[in-house]
């Protein structure tokens, strides 16, 4: 990872896409080593199945009910947030080793990269057991990256379309969002399998999980960085996603 043409390569694939995926990256004895670890506390994650609008803020009322801000959309999964994860995980060496850190600044084009400040975000585990889904949103941070540890064996597709808005220039690109919504729109689907580590640009470009199909739990590990200190999630947005904020636990 630390060849600079490939990092030069891989920057060029994910400007051009909006995702990149590092194929095997983390071997499969590895991968083990993680489900064995957090599978069995499946049963005591964080449940939500609840509404939200794209944006992941509160409803605007001064904008009509059916308008795109306004719009809600439903997610559903189990959630072991980065105050859950133990000091001496696989998935804290992986967050914070230095090679994978220097490889993400040259393909993002970035002078460091830091963990949330809130002490939920940085690093996640998501359950998406039978009928579980993560609906359409836009990241809060410029990048997600993401682990799949255990696939699920139908349904459970990362769909996405690329570059919708422009939330630096505040473009909220309301018509897109309502076409997408409505199925009106192309939608790209990203194929990835268990060790497989996926860069994704998610603040700008519209993405989601369809519901998990059979009997077999999607696992998935999310490392939360930001491009500057002291980003932390939104109040609304922990409180969607995670059901409290830092000052709850």
């Amino acid at each position: 990872m630390t060849d600079q043409t490939y990092v030069a390569v891989s920057r060029q694939r994910l400007d051009r896409d909006g995702v990149l995926v590092l194929r095997d990256l983390i071997d499969e004895d590895t991968i083990d080593d993680i489900v064995a670890e957090v599978q069995p506390r499946e049963a005591e994650a964080f449940y939500a199945d609840s509404t939200h609008n794209v944006y992941l803020e509160p409803v605007d009322p001064t904008l009509a009910v059916d308008h795109a801000f306004n719009r809600q959309v439903a997610s559903s999964k189990g959630l072991i947030a980065d105050d859950e994860i133990p000091s001496d995980s696989v998935l804290r060496e992986i967050y914070g080793n230095a090679e994978l850190r220097s490889f993400l600044c040259g393909v993002l084009g970035l002078d460091g990269i830091y963990p949330y400040a809130d002490e939920l975000s940085s690093i996640n585990v998501h359950f998406a057991a039978t009928g579980m889904e993560l609906g359409w949103h836009f990241d809060n941070s410029s990048f997600a990256v993401t682990l799949l540890l255990q696939a699920a064996v139908g349904g459970a597709r990362f769909e996405y379309v690329s570059d919708v808005r422009d939330a630096d220039a505040g473009d909220n690109a309301y018509a897109r969002v309502d076409a997408i919504l409505d199925g009106n729109e192309r939608v790209r689907t990203l194929a990835f399998e268990p060790g497989d580590l996926v860069i994704f640009r998610g603040r700008d470009s519209l993405h989601r999980v369809t519901p998990t199909e059979g009997d077999t739990t999607r696992m998935l590990a999310v490392f939360a960085y930001n491009d500057r200190p002291g980003v932390a999630l939104s109040a609304s947005a922990l409180e969607t996603f995670y059901g409290r904020t830092p000052t709850d636990s």
